[in-house]
């Protein structure tokens, strides 16, 4: 069960951007450019990631998860918003929600809702989803065409790789007041 929640759609969606083709998704045609099939793809991480942190913040055991989940879904949400702004100047076609698949995966956590396992479960997918969404936003900056797509990864880049950071290995790490994770 350890990647079949929330970001196994996530990690689906990376895939197939990695191979150019998001069409299972609905998110692009084959003729779209990769870096349309990046911002399409990395918008639907991002609506797994902000339905997943509400979730989190009604349903977690742990005030570690509580907090990381609200951290989540500020930052995503701020991402969103830029890249589906940058999204409707190039004319490219976004999602309004999570995929069927997203959301049913979301749904498999309810058993564990208000237990330790559903926080286990929630920061391994965490964690998994932030390392395949590093990995599609790496890809982006070593291969994409489209300069202001390309800096749109550029600055999401250090908000994903310190949300992992705060997941990473399945493990809580709260940021202190100074801001760093709490290990």
């Amino acid at each position: 069960m350890r990647f079949t929640h929330i970001f196994a759609t996530a990690a689906a969606a990376v895939v197939l951007a990695l191979t150019g083709t998001a069409t299972a998704f609905g998110a692009a045609s084959p003729a779209a450019s990769a870096d349309a099939v990046f911002l399409q793809t990395i918008h639907q991480a991002n609506l797994a990631e902000i339905a997943a942190g509400k979730d989190a913040g009604t349903h977690a055991n742990s005030a570690c998860v509580k907090q990381v989940a609200a951290i989540i879904v500020r930052d995503h949400t701020a991402l969103d918003a830029k890249g589906a702004a940058l999204a409707k100047t190039k004319g490219i076609a976004m999602a309004k929600e999570p995929s069927a698949a997203q959301q049913q995966q979301l749904k498999a956590l309810k058993p564990k809702n208000g237990t330790a396992a559903y926080d286990t479960a929630w920061l391994k997918d965490q964690s998994a989803g932030h390392q395949q969404a590093l990995a599609l936003i790496d890809k982006e900056l070593s291969s994409g065409k489209d300069s202001q797509i390309q800096a749109a990864a550029k600055e999401a880049r250090p908000v994903v790789a310190a949300h992992l950071k705060m997941v990473e290995g399945g493990v809580c790490h709260a940021p202190t007041e100074s801001g760093s994770p709490q290990r």
